[in-house]
């Protein structure tokens, strides 16, 4: 801390004050959360299941679409918040043959005009056997970084087109109302968690 003329200066590195920031609110947002954020492997398979009903629900095709797919990481419930500066936090599960093999977690954080909270449910749906594989053997993957996910914006009549699905991991995004459109996943990141059925 530096005195000049009656006037206090401070010399703070402004991406160290970021960061730290950061980490401070996220930290308070998963410490403030607690509990309802450190669900059961029980509960995050129950919360799937109704996860993934809903999407067969409101898309059509969606069910034959998942049949198809080597494998399907569902987060019921990604609650986003933050003043300013925020965070995002979720737990779920990885299906393959519509079994649940692993659990993982999704966080990210932003900078940013934001205000409040809010939650979403994502779906990453893995297309090719190789795109899981790298992803099960990762130790944490990000979106844009180890790999990339295309949004899925459905046409008329809320179907999903298969014929024009080329993509190795391909994610939708649901909100209160339904599928929500013009988002991004990048730099959420996934990590495996340790989950005793």
């Amino acid at each position: 801390m530096k005195i000049q003329k009656g006037r206090i200066h401070r010399s703070v590195n402004g991406k160290m004050g970021i960061a730290l920031c950061l980490g401070l609110l996220f930290a308070l947002m998963c410490l403030s959360a607690g509990v309802s954020l450190a669900a059961t492997a029980k509960e995050i398979d129950v919360s799937v299941d109704v996860a993934l009903e809903k999407f067969e629900k409101e898309v059509k095709g969606a069910k034959e679409f998942l049949q198809s797919a080597k494998g399907v990481l569902v987060f019921p419930k990604v609650i986003k918040a933050g003043v300013g500066i925020g965070g995002e936090y979720g737990e779920g599960a990885l299906r393959i043959g519509g079994q649940t093999v692993d659990y993982y977690n999704t966080a990210s954080a932003s900078i940013g005009f934001q205000l409040g909270a809010q939650a979403k449910s994502v779906i990453l749906v893995f297309m090719q056997e190789d795109a899981l594989k790298k992803f099960r053997d990762s130790s944490g993957w990000e979106v844009g970084v180890d790999g990339s996910v295309a949004l899925v914006t459905l046409g008329a009549g809320g179907s999903i087109d298969t014929t024009k699905i080329k993509d190795p991991i391909v994610g939708f995004v649901f909100g209160q109302k339904g599928l929500m459109y013009n988002l991004t996943l990048e730099g959420s990141k996934f990590t495996k968690l340790d989950k005793k059925k």
